[in-house]
């Protein structure tokens, strides 16, 4: 095209330009306008929350438990495994069901700060409010990190999930099948009056031999406080209380003046008498752990890579290749997240 006024010569350059400039423009608006689509497809596709199947009616049934009893939940890292407990006819918590874990990220230890891509380790509480049925990732809900103990030690992150598709940055996640299930499992027990159902996040089964495996780890005073809680559940079948104070969980206490204000501060005077019979079963742990630490022998973990996988998940990641696997766990086909350090196993050697 010749531009009126000027040479043929610099008008033909001119128009070049413009019509370089023009598919540069058109480029830039086509990428965001489907970065734009894709984010708001994921995450505003309204959809009808999973709903609790036949099949797991029946599995309640058979462990005498109803819909509407109380959950709680429990995740290991090392195993890559998640709990879903709940009250039967005893009034205690008994097992429902074990999840493999398809994928979670970082290493084992606590998050600190955003971005550092770790999955959290602690006690958290989740309320109705902090499930999403309208996910990016199929559904989830929302650990709480920060808690307030975390909060107060100045750690950092948000928006910390358990959910569907096999991608991870902090997150636990699940396939798209196991999370729905979880859901509608945790659902029903707060629409049934439960105002808020504990996650108890571990590194690893906190038994004395692998408390002793990781002996040498820099997070062991941490996770010694894990220890109490888990020990706790483990005895009883009853949910911790969990109190923050000194810098730390403190487990099942009770306060002259109620719950400590500051988690930073000493922790004041405890009013109540712990169960002899639980105390003394809690003593017994203790007793199991120091021989356990002074006894055994620290096993090094490979290097870590990125966070863990459940060995049924890397076998079908090995077998398959990730762009299928990712269209075997999840609807959205969502990518998984690092693929290559998913094949690595750093726990082989304390499996």
């Amino acid at each position: 095209m010749r531009i009126k006024g000027l040479p043929r010569t610099a008008s033909t350059e001119l128009w070049q330009k413009v019509k370089t400039g023009l598919r540069v423009a058109a480029i830039v608006a086509i990428g965001g306008g489907l970065a734009a689509c894709t984010s708001m497809g994921l995450e505003s596709v309204k959809k009808d929350p999973p709903k609790l199947s036949s099949k797991m009616l029946a599995q309640m049934s058979a462990k005498s438990m109803r819909p509407e009893s109380p959950v709680l939940v429990r995740i290991f890292k090392q195993e890559s495994e998640l709990e879903v407990w709940k009250v039967d006819k005893t009034g205690s918590y008994a097992l429902l069901k074990t999840y493999p874990m398809c994928r979670w990220s970082g290493k084992l230890g606590p998050k600190m700060a955003s971005g550092d891509r770790q999955a959290p380790e602690g006690f958290y509480h989740v309320s109705a409010g902090m499930l999403n049925p309208n996910s990016q990732y199929y559904v989830s809900f929302n650990l709480g990190y920060p808690n307030r103990l975390e909060s107060a030690l100045g750690y950092t992150g948000e928006a910390l999930m358990v959910h569907g598709a096999c991608s991870s940055s902090g997150c636990y996640a699940m396939t798209d099948a196991q999370v729905g299930e979880i859901y509608a499992v945790v659902a029903k027990a707060l629409q049934g009056g439960q105002d808020r159902f504990q996650v108890q996040a571990y590194p690893f089964r906190m038994s004395a031999k692998n408390m002793a495996a990781h002996r040498s780890d820099p997070n062991m005073p941490f996770w010694r406080t894990l220890k109490d809680g888990y020990d706790y559940f483990e005895v009883t079948r009853r949910q911790p209380k969990v109190s923050v104070c000194g810098r730390r969980y403190v487990f099942n206490s009770e306060f002259a003046d109620g719950e400590p204000a500051d988690p930073l501060a000493a922790c004041p005077p405890t009013v109540n008498q712990p169960d002899a019979a639980v105390a003394s079963k809690l003593a017994d742990e203790q007793q199991k752990l120091a021989a356990a630490m002074s006894e055994g022998t620290s096993i090094p973990v490979n290097a870590y890579v990125d966070g863990g996988m459940h060995p049924s998940f890397r076998a079908i990641l090995k077998t398959s290749g990730a762009n299928s696997m990712a269209a075997k766990v999840s609807g959205t086909k969502y990518p998984i997240s690092r693929p290559e350090a998913a094949l690595a196993d750093p726990f082989a050697s304390v499996r």
